[in-house]
């Protein structure tokens, strides 16, 4: 039983106050792409488990090269709320996406995870894999089942939105790696977050005219990997529109109308190391959006929904169901 884990690119991503639980309040626009883990699960436990000893007739997790991964943890999650006493499974996962990169890789394999859990088990709604997933991490939410979604809380808060009209993403992976606390705690040194105010008119912007190219972690992520310069002015050399952090760093994102586009930059930079990804949205695992290509003298694609419409903000309400 196989499922593919998308990575997640963050449109937009606003950063507020920090809540009584120490985690910040966000307003994010996440879009899963293309580039993807695998994961397979398979019946049989009890060797490899990342992050932890292997137990005999336990549930276990393989990830060559990555001793820690949250898979682990949504397993037990699942098994815990759903009372599933299914024989015990392995699964192995193919990683693609780069590790500790703003990409949500790892948020994107406990997510896949889940859902290889509820197919196995024939266990577990959509309400319950929520809250599960939100249990894991903020990213985990978004990415229970991959496409264009807006969160806000801390992540946990989710609403599907239209899927967009196709476009092209650079991905230009770093051979740094940034935690993602320490980015925040740089962020909340640098005084980055919004007030609860600028964080409630950047939620209504969003809204309105859909996501606009700001990260607001991005100063922080520089701040401790001054490299990422260097790659954002590569993938604006490279011809993307719009050129951003990915997350909390350190990979860099270009956006491009067209995929194709995405695919010539990649191939002018292929010299790079890491090498460059040229990938585009998907609407579910390993479904890329369909929509029709949109002109490159129109609003950047990336910002429009696959109703058609030259307003961000009509695919926005019908999202919302009015």
């Amino acid at each position: 039983m196989t499922e593919d884990a998308p990575a997640k690119i963050n449109l937009c991503l606003f950063v507020g106050p920090t809540r009584a639980d120490g985690r910040h309040e966000l307003v994010s626009v996440m879009e899963s792409i293309s580039l993807a883990d695998t994961l397979v699960l398979e019946e049989g436990g009890g060797g490899g488990v990342a992050g932890g000893a292997a137990t005999a007739g336990a549930d276990s997790v393989r990830c060559a090269g990555v001793e820690d991964t949250l898979v682990t943890g949504a397993l037990r999650a699942f098994r815990a709320a759903t009372g599933w006493d299914g024989p015990p499974v392995t699964i192995t996962i193919e990683k693609r996406i780069p590790v500790a990169a703003g990409l949500g890789g790892g948020s994107a394999d406990a997510a896949a995870a889940l859902r290889l859990a509820a197919r196995a088990s024939g266990l577990g709604d959509d309400e319950t894999l929520h809250a599960l997933a939100a249990s894991l991490g903020s990213d985990v939410p978004g990415q229970v089942r991959p496409g264009r979604v807006l969160a806000t809380g801390a992540g946990e808060h989710v609403e599907r939105l239209p899927p967009p009209e196709p476009y092209g993403v650079l991905v230009l992976p770093s051979r740094e790696h940034l935690s993602t606390p320490a980015v925040y705690a740089e962020a909340d040194r640098l005084g980055l977050p919004r007030d609860a105010t600028a964080l409630a008119t950047a939620l209504d912007a969003t809204r309105r005219a859909g996501p606009e190219p700001v990260n607001d972690l991005q100063d922080a992520a520089r701040s401790l990997c001054p490299s990422i310069d260097e790659a954002l002015d590569a993938g604006r050399a490279a011809g993307a529109r719009d050129v951003l952090v990915a997350g909390s760093g350190p990979t860099v994102l270009g956006l491009f109308d067209t995929p194709e586009e995405a695919e010539r930059a990649a191939e002018r930079l292929a010299g790079r190391d890491p090498a460059p990804i040229a990938a585009r949205p998907v609407c579910s695992a390993g479904a890329s959006s369909s929509s029709t290509a949109r002109s490159s003298g129109s609003r950047p694609s990336a910002w429009r929904t696959s109703s058609g419409s030259s307003s961000a903000a009509e695919g926005w309400r019908s999202s919302a169901g009015g």
